[in-house]
Order: structure tokens, then sequence, then C-alpha cells
């Protein structure tokens, strides 16, 4: 009898931690459509820049096949070489796709590439179709796109990204994902193709989360401007410097990705000026909504302004060096005096 007993609770045991999940996650895909794979899922991809190429091209790689939308056919060249097909509208593109991804600049681009009643991807998608728009944008948008997707039976993802160029390239980008959870888990097979998701929560979170990322960083990055600007004064060797401090308090991925860069006045954009001071300029928006102070804030955005002013929008994050030169009336720039020492030294 007692052997009896054993079995059956043993029985229960193995029932309950073996067939809950397995029915749980059997309810999730019904909810929200089909597993995710290359040989059952056409993806659509709009935006393909600086960070949109990179990431379209390890889907292509994972197998997917891509329908491409940009507003100029030859930056989509090197992904139509790989086997993407064009469209000439996000609609066309979404009315061929399950699942469409969106990377583009400013808000306005998002509403028009997303909703536009003629053009919009959303106009095109078929029932049960997931949009997942990776651009810093306004919350308010993400939840706007959200219940307008939901009102044509489709499912929308805000689901911006951090890491730049670099973290586009390898892959290892950092995604906040707002939306239903349920569509976040089953588009993790193609998020993990471009690094790694995070769930924030519903609609607007991930765009919520962003922005705090972008607060973060805007502050950083003056830190180690100043910190340059500082070590130059004082007769540091920078790169010494540079190093002396990336493994103490002080590092950060803004040093670890920058910190050369600024050294070797390499201002290429990573991350564009004018779509930082774009960012920062909604966190503020959002900081007014909060009752929100936020100095550090407000002070990085008018120092991107002040480059902006000077033309030097299409630069990267890093030219920020380039407003504390001009307000201290020093450059980093090693001088050819400085050139002709090292190498008589």
């Amino acid at each position: 009898m007692r052997l009896l007993s054993l079995r059956r609770s043993l029985h229960i045991i193995t029932t309950n931690f073996t067939l809950t999940p397995f029915y749980s996650s059997m309810a999730a895909n019904t909810a929200t459509g089909d597993l995710i794979s290359p040989s059952t899922t056409k993806l659509g991809w709009i935006g393909t820049g600086v960070m949109g190429s990179s990431m379209c091209s390890h889907l292509l790689k994972a197998g997917y096949a891509i329908n491409v939308f940009t507003r100029t056919q030859s930056k989509a060249q090197s992904l139509l070489s790989m086997g993407a097909h064009w469209f000439d509208s996000p609609r066309s593109v979404a009315s061929q796709s399950d699942v469409v991804f969106s990377i583009v600049g400013y808000p306005s681009d998002v509403r028009h590439v997303m909703l536009d009643p003629t053009t919009g991807a959303l106009s095109g998608l078929r029932p049960r179709g997931v949009l997942v728009d990776m651009t810093t944008s306004d919350p308010s948008l993400a939840e706007e796109i959200h219940a307008a997707a939901a009102s044509a039976g489709c499912f929308s993802i805000d689901a911006p990204v951090s890491g730049g160029d670099r973290g586009a390239r390898s892959a290892s980008l950092s995604i906040f994902a707002g939306g239903e959870q349920s569509v976040v888990n089953r588009l993790t097979p193609l998020f993990d193709r471009l690094g790694r998701v995070y769930y924030m929560g519903g609609p607007g979170k991930g765009q919520f989360c962003k922005l705090g990322n972008q607060v973060t960083i805007a502050s950083t990055m003056v830190g180690l401007c100043e910190g340059l600007i500082y070590a130059h004064k004082a007769g540091l060797d920078l790169s010494n410097y540079l190093n002396a401090i990336s493994t103490g308090a002080a590092g950060s991925k803004s040093l670890d990705l920058y910190g050369n860069r600024i050294l070797n006045r390499d201002f290429e954009a990573g991350f564009y000026v004018n779509h930082f001071v774009k960012d920062l300029g909604i966190c503020l928006r959002e900081c007014q909504n909060m009752g929100l102070a936020l100095p550090g804030l407000a002070l990085a955005q008018q120092l991107y302004l002040s480059l902006k002013a000077h033309g030097e929008g299409d630069l990267g994050t890093q030219a920020l060096v380039l407003a504390l030169e001009r307000l201290n009336n020093i450059s980093l720039e090693p001088t050819k005096s400085d050139s002709k020492g090292e190498k008589e030294a």
C-alpha cells in the first residue's frame, strides 16, 4: 500500500512539473500564431540606415525571407545582394510579411511608415500580423500604434534598442520591449538574432525604458568628454589616462565605445547627433508631463544642440567633445609639434 501511494505521489508531482508548462506554452502560441522560424515566417524590414542594415542582415543570414523598403533604394543594395526583396512602400512590404520591423529616424517617420492610411504598413498587414517598431520614439505614439493594430486584428510591439552601430554589427544590442508579453515571447527567436530582449511592460514601456537609457548616456557622455578636457589641461597623456580609469569606477560602456574614437578624432556616426537631440527632446517633454526636473539632461541637450548649430548634426554622439573644446578654447587634437616630439623621443 505504501509503495502504491508513493507511485501516485510521484505521478502527481511529475505531471505538475512537465505537463502544465507544456499546455501553457501551447495556449500562448495559439493566442498569437504559429511558432516563428525561417520556414514559416516572412519578415518585412523598413529602414536600412546605420543600424537597420546590420540588424536586417543578421536575420537574412539566419535564413529568413525578408521584404525591404527604404526611401532610397540604393541604401538597401547590400541587403538585396544577400537575397532580400525590394518593395516600393511599407504597405506592399507588410502585405507579403508576417512580422514587419521598422527602424527609422523620427516619430513623424514612424507615424508615416506605420499608420499612413494609403501607404503605411498597418494598412497592408494581414490579421494576426505583427508590427515591431525599433525606432526611439514617443511612448504615446507606441500606444497609438498598438491601439490601431489591435483594432485591425493585429499586434504591435515597441522595441527600441541600445548598443550603437557596433552593437548592431555584432548582434549584441539591448532590446527594450513593450506590448503583450506573449507576443514578445513569440518574437524571441528573432530578437535573439539581434541581441538580448528585455520585456518592460505594456505598450509604450519599451520606449520609456529607452528614454531612461538616453538620460543615463547623455550625462555619461558629458562626464567622459569633460574628464578628457580636464586630463588634457592637466598635462596627462590621454591614452594612458583612458586606460587607467577604464578599469576603475569611472569605467563605462561609453568610455569603451567612444574613448579612443574621440582621441583619434573619429566622429563618424554610430548614432547621429541629430537623432540624439531628438531623443533628449522627447525625454524632456516626458519630464514635463511627469513633473520631473533633470538638470543634467537639460544641460546635455543644450550642448548637443550647440553641435547642431555648428552644422555637426550628422556626426556621432562622441562629437560632444567639440562643444566642450569650443567652450574652453582648447583642442585635444595632437599638434604637429606634439607629433614631432614623439618621433624625436
